[in-house]
């Protein structure tokens, strides 16, 4: 008997009669990973790489399964962020603190999950987006929220967009 991963949380789904004995630590295995994603992540991006893969994974802890994904690292050209697997369908804030590695920068980053539409996001902003789950096509789009990430004003206007709109 096998478990499964299908869910938007890549949550153990055990199958009915599976896993005798273990369905506490595995009930709270799941409990720790929906904290997880209601909570916040850093997730460093390798200095200059210009693609980059965040994968939520299956039944583990990390960092791009968190709502409010922070990315850092030291760029020197704008860099592809792919959020994997491109099954899910979720709402992230995603904020840009990358740094420039010496080059003519500051760089925006690109986030992605198939081939479909891509969000921009440049340096020092934070945008609201979701993802549409449509599998290879699937596509990042634009809440229609973004912010500076400086200045006494970021977690009010953050706030202000997720209870008003």
């Amino acid at each position: 008997m096998t478990s499964t991963y299908v869910n938007n949380l890549r949550l153990e789904e055990i199958e009915t009669g599976a896993a005798s004995g273990q369905w506490g630590d595995k009930t709270n295995t799941n409990l720790e990973l929906i904290g997880q994603a209601v909570g916040f992540g850093t997730e460093a991006i390798t200095t200059n790489e210009n693609d980059h893969s965040s994968v939520v994974a299956d039944g583990a802890a990390d960092e791009a399964r968190a709502m409010y994904i922070k990315y850092t690292g030291a760029l020197d050209s704008d860099c592809t962020i792919t959020i994997t697997p491109n099954t899910m369908k979720r709402v992230h804030i995603i904020e840009n603190a990358t740094t420039d590695s010496g080059s003519s920068g500051p760089y925006n980053i690109i986030i992605k999950q198939g081939s479909g539409a891509t969000v921009t996001i440049p340096n020092g902003q934070t945008k609201i987006v979701y993802l549409d789950g449509a599998g290879s096509g699937a596509a990042v789009n634009d809440a229609g929220f973004s912010t500076s990430t400086t200045g006494a004003s970021k977690g009010f206007a953050v706030a202000a967009a997720l209870v008003f709109g």
